[in-house]
């Protein structure tokens, strides 16, 4: 981890201007969007807490050994109990690579938790019981011991739903610079 101090101006004065700024690359930083990198870096740090508690939460609903990507897959699968598609649980989560929902998919298939069906070409996944009950004791769980630590009053909700708002707008700027460098 790299601290890099903000160079302050002299017309601005404010505590923000001159606080060390955390980046995971120093030598990414732009002068012309020094606070991308400290996103970055806290995209990082903020990911890997992310994945660290839905496989623990998960864990702690009786499904151990999964990934945070099967974990995930298990959710999205799940939602709104309506049978998923291969392509469309890809598309939602923004995975471009087949191969590793389908890996998740097979995974969570053979612990009993996704099941299978044909409709015609397509093959659909949706939860079985099993699945659906490990994905309500998770909630059971995420409700105790994450929404009740952060203690969100109106205000604080209000702050991350711009902050999930704003994640959204990054994310595609993400993916359009992606595939810029693809083309080079």
């Amino acid at each position: 981890m790299n601290r890099k101090s903000r160079p302050s101006r002299k017309d601005d004065a404010s505590p923000e201007a001159t606080a060390p700024r955390i980046v995971s690359s120093s030598h990414l930083v732009s002068p012309r969007s020094r606070e991308l990198s400290e996103f970055e870096y806290g995209l990082i740090v903020s990911n890997n807490a992310f994945s660290r508690w839905i496989v623990h939460c998960m864990s702690a609903a009786g499904l151990r050994e999964l990934t945070p990507l099967d974990v995930l897959v298990l959710h999205h699968v799940n939602h709104r109990a309506r049978d998923k598609r291969l392509s469309d649980i890809c598309f939602i989560m923004n995975v471009e690579d087949t191969h590793l929902i389908n890996y998740s998919l097979k995974k969570l298939q053979n612990l009993g938790v996704v099941q299978s069906s044909r409709s015609g070409k397509d093959v659909t996944y949706a939860t079985t019981e099993t699945g659906r009950q490990y994905v309500e004791r998770y909630r059971e769980i995420r409700e105790a011991c994450l929404i009740n630590a952060l203690k969100a009053d109106d205000a604080l909700n209000q702050q991350i739903g711009e902050l999930a708002r704003l994640l959204r707008v990054l994310s595609g700027v993400y993916d359009q610079a992606a595939r810029a460098a693809a083309s080079l």
